[in-house]
């Protein structure tokens, strides 16, 4: 028994070796924290300002254009400029925004306008900053450390997913709008001194400078590689058509009141903790694209039992037991990523997984809330979760290369890969340093 439990604790290597790693993961954990809490109050003031599930779906759509375009920015910045430079300015950013939806909740009638400006620019600069910050972790660990640092993030995810929607609950229905953003504000000063701390992450030699060209390259690389495909493909179907968010906030008006609505959002959090603290096991398993496939079809199993019940208890288990899925789904997505992409193609391919993980569930908010239009709230839900079910199973039968993908073989694509890259580059920077010959008389 204490053997089986070894063999699933969660690895916290990179945290005892990498400085910089636990830098990052400290900083992500504290801000992701407050972030999360500002994540369940903006829907909230929608809900509470309109009383209408599309108008709170429509946050999704306000957020999808931006982080589309950005992405593909941030993408090409993150191959070619200091990365963690990126992330410090991005989080500048994010702090100052914040603090205009502090001022802006001190009004008697806050501005719905302005919630959905701030929507909008908060997934530009998520586009900015993802693609640099997901490229730093190969950077600060190394490559056999990187499954142990996949479930490490997703554990510092997990446990602001868990704790913020929480404590957003419990401030929201008791004290006024103005001190829950300032909740958020604070967690800033402490996650930008840990970047200020990181140390510089130059881009790799001879990186390419940004360009449409340098986009495309990207994309072509991510075409060519059916694995990478299959993660973007099977996590969009998942999650446009079972991530139900937009109708939490009138589940929780049926199922207990606002107290309960933290409930509700920390609960697939606290089933994809339960996940990642027990995922030594993922470190051996090998086919990795089975078990994205396996794990995206029981989030829909999960959601659909959230749809059908009427009891809160059993309403978080569902969440509960779709967010252990998702996470698995998420470790393994991670894990394929990083250790098979190139490391001068890693922000530009990060900027298209951000689009993959995060295009999906801002469209599933406004399906799910058109949906409630003539399905109610309970038949939105449920008939997401069967479609996604039904999609992952279409997409596995369509896919036969990704259910086949073996991660020891990326693994040693990646390294060659880099290496080859190096030589390239070295061979380039020797060329442009060799003086011109001149002709003489």
């Amino acid at each position: 028994m204490k053997r089986l439990l070894r063999r699933m604790a969660l690895d916290v290597t990179p945290l005892r070796t990498s400085r910089d790693f636990r830098l990052l993961f400290a900083a992500g954990g504290v801000s992701g924290f407050g972030s999360f809490i500002t994540y369940v109050t903006i829907p909230f003031q929608v809900y509470a300002l309109t009383d209408d599930p599309l108008l709170v779906g429509l946050l999704g759509v306000c957020e999808l254009v931006p982080l589309l375009v950005m992405a593909f920015v941030g993408g090409a910045l993150a191959d070619y400029l200091d990365r963690r430079a990126l992330v410090l300015g991005a989080e500048v950013a994010f702090t100052a925004l914040c603090g205009v939806l502090l001022v802006n909740s001190l009004f008697d009638r806050p501005h719905l306008w302005l919630l959905y400006v701030i929507a909008a620019l908060a997934a530009a600069i998520d586009g900015i900053q993802r693609p640099a910050l997901e490229g730093l972790t190969p950077r600060v660990v190394t490559l056999d450390e990187i499954p142990a640092a996949s479930a490490l993030n997703s554990l510092r995810m997990q446990i602001a997913q868990l704790g913020g929607p929480a404590v957003a609950g419990l401030l929201i229905a008791s004290v006024d709008m103005p001190w829950v953003y300032a909740v958020d504000l604070g967690t800033f000063a402490f996650s930008l001194i840990c970047l200020y701390l990181v140390r510089a992450v130059p881009p790799p030699p001879a990186a390419e400078r940004p360009s449409l060209r340098s986009v495309v390259t990207g994309l072509r690389y991510a075409r060519s590689r059916p694995e990478l495909l299959g993660t973007y493909l099977v996590d969009i179907n998942a999650m446009f058509f079972g991530m139900p968010q937009a109708l939490y906030p009138f589940m929780a008006s049926k199922l207990g009141g606002p107290a309960v609505l933290g409930l509700l959002y920390a609960a697939p959090a606290a089933g994809a903790l339960l996940a990642t603290v027990t995922s030594g096991w993922t470190g051996r398993v090998h086919r990795h694209g089975l078990m994205v496939v396996i794990a995206a079809g029981l989030w829909g199993v999960g959601i659909i039992g959230f749809g059908l019940t009427d009891w809160l208890w059993l309403a978080l288990v569902f969440l509960a037991f779709a967010g252990a899925a998702d996470m698995v789904s998420g470790i393994f997505r991670m894990t394929i990523w990083n250790q098979t992409i190139p490391d001068h193609l890693r922000g530009r391919l990060a900027g298209i997984e951000m689009i993959s993980y995060a295009t999906g569930p801002l469209l599933g908010q406004l399906r799910s809330g058109v949906a409630a239009r003539f399905m109610g709230i309970g038949g939105s839900i449920v008939s997401g979760g069967v479609l996604c079910v039904v999609g992952t199973l279409a997409l596995a039968a369509a896919l036969p290369a990704f259910m086949r993908y073996d991660g020891r073989d990326g693994l040693a694509r990646k390294r060659a890969a880099d290496e080859e890259w190096a030589a390239q580059a070295a061979s380039t920077v020797a060329a442009d340093a060799t003086p011109t010959p001149t002709r003489s008389g």
